[in-house]
């Protein structure tokens, strides 16, 4: 309790009850000492902080000189205050490239200005080196606008420029592995439209080169490629006998690639041959399947289907005879606006068994009639609807072209495959054999 004297001034004494201030002044004299010490540390001078700033200092008259420089930027560049201060100007500090940028365009901007920010220059230290610095610069003017000297603030921009070069890298690393890439991909496009060349190459050897004038008879043929990047295996062809006997084929090989190529090739010049010299088509069916179950046995067996027949003429008719193995039926357009499977039952695949059963069907080609044979790429590819094309889509198909003759046939098939689209993902033969109706051309198509 403070209490007075009698001459009138306070009692200092402590109140011997405890309950006075001074009985609880701990706390509040650490609270003190810590605000003291914490204001201690709050007494820098005004030079201190300017000279031991985290960043560069200095000042300039007009003409460059310095007339002064804290100590960080000092530290910096290697140099002693004296070696600065009244002797350099601040130019002198700059590369050759950054003195020549400083001329042409800092200082000129600068005057115009009275401040620039932020433009990126390079210092040399007292050992040569050099440091990447940010530099902002201010005119300081007097009462009167007049320009007293300038003041400039220069960062450490080494940690930025090492990022910047290490973008720059990256950069560049990233061209030259695009530019790779790009090299690779047009050294790859090349190579793809050369084997496309050498694939169009061996495919074209796979198929008579056009097909020959068989008197009294239209004939056409259309090849249709699943990949313009790989051998297909169908094949197909028409040729003489004889004086007045023709003989036909087309058969699709198992497979893709260079091996099927090689395959279809071989099976071409074999039933070519073979339906020369043979009596009928099973016998060079026969023959065939001989051919490839000797050849092509163990781990690596080839096989084809295939249809082949002869074209006889008679009385302006023609007659034909027809084999198959394992191939879907040929389809007959009749003049009278019908159309019908021609059928080989029990027809095995060619070079499976050493002793398969092949049958023939005969049957008259009349005027307005045509015979259609073509490969399972067309009867099992994928409409847009969903579902698969079919020999019986076929037979409703070729119902309503008949009458058509082989040429007509086959440009209305070409149309038929192209609606397929991706859908269509085999290859696909197309060959058609018609006596044109009383009047018509008997043309090649």
């Amino acid at each position: 309790m403070m209490c007075e004297t009698t001459d009138g001034e306070p009692d200092q004494s402590t109140d011997t009850g405890g309950t006075g201030a001074g009985a609880d002044t701990g706390g509040e004299d650490v609270d003190g000492a810590e605000l003291a010490q914490f204001s201690a540390l709050l007494e820098d001078s005004t030079e201190d902080l300017y000279d031991n700033a985290p960043c560069g200092y200095l000042s300039t008259l007009m003409d460059g000189r310095i007339a002064k420089v804290n100590t960080t930027l000092l530290d910096w560049l290697g140099f002693a205050r004296t070696e600065l201060v009244g002797r350099k100007r601040f130019s002198d500090l700059l590369t050759v490239g950054g003195r020549l940028y400083h001329e042409t365009h800092f200082a000129p901007l600068l005057a115009m200005r009275g401040q620039v920010s932020g433009i990126a220059l390079e210092l040399k230290g007292a050992d040569g080196a050099r440091l990447p610095v940010l530099v902002t610069s201010q005119v300081k003017t007097g009462s009167d606008g007049q320009p007293l000297l300038i003041r400039t603030t220069v960062f450490d921009a080494r940690d930025r420029r090492a990022y910047e070069n290490e973008l720059l890298r990256a950069r560049k690393e990233a061209e030259r592995a695009h530019a790779e890439a790009e090299a690779a991909r047009q050294v790859a496009e090349m190579e793809r439209v050369r084997l496309r060349q050498v694939v169009a190459v061996l495919q074209s050897s796979l198929l008579p080169p056009s097909l020959p004038q068989v008197p009294g008879v239209q004939a056409a043929a259309y090849y249709h490629p699943a990949s313009v990047d790989d051998l297909g295996g169908d094949f197909y062809d028409l040729f003489a006998l004889g004086a007045d006997r023709w003989a036909f084929f087309l058969g699709d090989v198992c497979g893709k690639g260079p091996e099927a190529a090689a395959v279809t090739s071989l099976i071409r010049f074999t039933l070519h041959a073979a339906l020369l010299h043979a009596p009928d088509p099973v016998a060079a069916l026969t023959l065939l399947n001989t051919m490839l179950h000797e050849r092509y046995t163990g781990d690596d067996p080839r096989y084809c289907t295939v249809i082949a027949g002869t074209l006889t003429p008679r009385d302006g008719d023609f007659d034909i005879t027809v084999a198959a193995g394992g191939h879907p039926p040929a389809m007959l357009l009749r003049a009278n606006g019908t159309a019908e499977q021609v059928r080989t039952p029990g027809g095995m695949l060619v070079g499976i068994m050493p002793t398969p059963r092949f049958t023939t069907a005969a049957t008259t080609l009349a005027a307005g009639d045509t015979l259609l044979l073509y490969t399972d790429g067309l009867t099992e590819a994928r409409t847009r609807q969903g579902p698969r094309y079919s020999e019986d889509d076929l037979h409703i198909f070729t119902q309503t072209l008949a009458p058509a003759g082989a040429g007509q046939t086959i440009t209305a098939l070409t149309a038929l495959l192209e609606s397929f689209g991706d859908g269509l993902e085999d290859d696909t033969a197309l060959l058609a054999l018609g006596i044109p109706a009383a009047g018509a051309d008997s043309d090649v198509a």
